[in-house]
């Protein structure tokens, strides 16, 4: 029973922490740490990321499938979408590839903790300077190549422990002059190829570990299952929020949890 709990903790961790800017890696990461849930933690990361996954795909479920179908009729609207999801993909998914070992030879709760205090400087001195409209609209269709790029090369930082790949394409987005609810926007839609290229990959590399996670197979349910349901509170919420707020009480969070788990772990 404990594994299961275990489980469903580290599942709500990741859905609440992937598509904020505060790093899910980061918290999976800490939150294992603590609860001592260490055996075969890389494989179950990587499970667990696919509820995340399919709750950004339910939740964008009606735009995407009018430009998958927009696609197949040669729309050119949906053409540009398409196109512009591969190039800001591919920037992230070769440094991925290049680097993916020297990244998980870095990962330690003080690089995780380091990484959440800089981001969260950035962060803050990029609200710093930008004013909260009374309402902004999502607007993906009017995002260019030249701002796709900036966004997609700003994922590439992300490959850093602690850093959120979500909170350096937002503020990749908005500093190549996207509004916030269309940056965040964007990155939840980059989420689904990077996401679903680097775990099918970490998945095919960790695949000998999936017998031996605790609890099994159910454990591994029930943390996807948390992770679907938790994370599609938070792409939802963030959304609202985010239309009428700046994200600066991201970067205040990101600093108190980075020097709290300094005071934790660092030796």
């Amino acid at each position: 029973m404990i594994e299961i709990l275990q489980a469903i903790f580290l599942g709500v961790i990741e859905g609440l922490t992937e598509f904020l800017p505060i790093s899910s890696t980061g918290h999976l990461l800490i939150a294992q740490e603590l609860i001592g849930f260490e055996d075969a933690e890389e494989i179950f990361t990587v499970v667990v990321q696919f509820g995340a996954i399919a709750a950004v795909l339910w939740y964008f479920r009606r735009d995407l499938w009018a430009r998958v179908t927009g696609l197949l009729r040669r729309e050119p609207s949906a053409l540009a979408f398409w196109k512009l999801l591969i190039i800001a993909t591919i920037p992230a998914g070769l440094a991925g590839l290049a680097l993916d070992t020297t990244m998980e030879q870095i990962t330690s709760p003080v690089v995780v903790a380091l990484a959440l205090i800089i981001g969260g400087v950035i962060l803050w001195a990029v609200e710093r300077r930008r004013a909260v409209p009374p309402k902004a609209e999502i607007q993906l269709d009017k995002i260019s190549l030249r701002q796709g790029l900036i966004v997609g090369l700003s994922q590439c930082v992300a490959l850093i422990p602690g850093v959120s790949r979500s909170g350096t394409t937002i503020v990749g987005g908005m500093q190549a002059g996207l509004n916030r609810p269309t940056a965040t926007a964007f990155t939840f839609y980059l989420s689904i190829p990077i996401m679903v290229l680097a775990s099918c990959y970490k998945l095919v590399q960790h695949a000998d570990q999936i017998s031996n996670i605790s609890g099994g197979l159910p454990a591994l349910a029930v943390g996807v299952v948390s992770a679907f349901f938790t994370a599609l509170l938070a792409v939802s919420w963030l959304l609202k929020y985010i239309s009428r707020h700046s994200f600066t009480s991201f970067a205040y969070y990101r600093i108190a949890a980075g020097v709290i788990i300094l005071l934790l772990f660092a030796r």
